[in-house]
């Protein structure tokens, strides 16, 4: 078993869209209106173990990107789910959550981040493309609140 936990195996079976979608409800009156664009980005990281016996894990990046224009009308709407499954064995339970909530996000953002960019374009909006995100970083934060908020629960059972 300690030979294991040294040895560990991570490989990507495969990446996937699982889901994308485009919205213009505001067209085509929308490309009438002056482009001085504001975006939201929202993003969600879920992961599943789809065959435990395997150690095989679905990991399904979210980005949501809501554009609106000058007017504060919604330009686009643009929703990307990039899946991947990955063979993830002999990692302690510390280490595989960071391989599916930021190696793998990771992986799969370039792939999100194209699909959106395609789409937009395909939608005749100039061109858009998302920043890189650290998911290292937004891995840390998300643990951070998550140990901040059952300290602040554990406190008001104390009282």
């Amino acid at each position: 078993m300690a030979d294991e936990q040294l040895n560990p195996i991570f490989e990507i079976l495969r990446i996937y869209n699982k889901d994308i979608s485009l919205e213009t409800p505001n067209s085509p009156h929308v490309f009438r209106s002056e482009w001085k664009p504001e975006s939201k980005i929202d993003l969600d990281i879920k992961n599943d173990n789809v065959d435990p016996e395997h150690h095989v894990y679905e990991v399904n990046l979210r980005l949501t990107v809501t554009t609106k224009n000058a007017e504060d009308k919604v330009a686009f709407l643009c929703e990307v789910n990039q899946a991947a499954l990955v063979h993830a064995e002999n990692f302690g339970e510390e280490q595989l959550a960071h391989v599916l909530n930021a190696t793998v996000p990771s992986i799969l953002f370039p792939y999100a981040r194209e699909n959106i960019s395609s789409l937009v374009n395909k939608a005749s909006f100039p061109p858009f493309i998302l920043q890189p995100l650290n998911f290292d970083a937004i891995y840390m934060q998300r643990q951070q609140a998550q140990a901040a908020k059952e300290q602040k629960e554990e406190q008001a059972e104390d009282k």
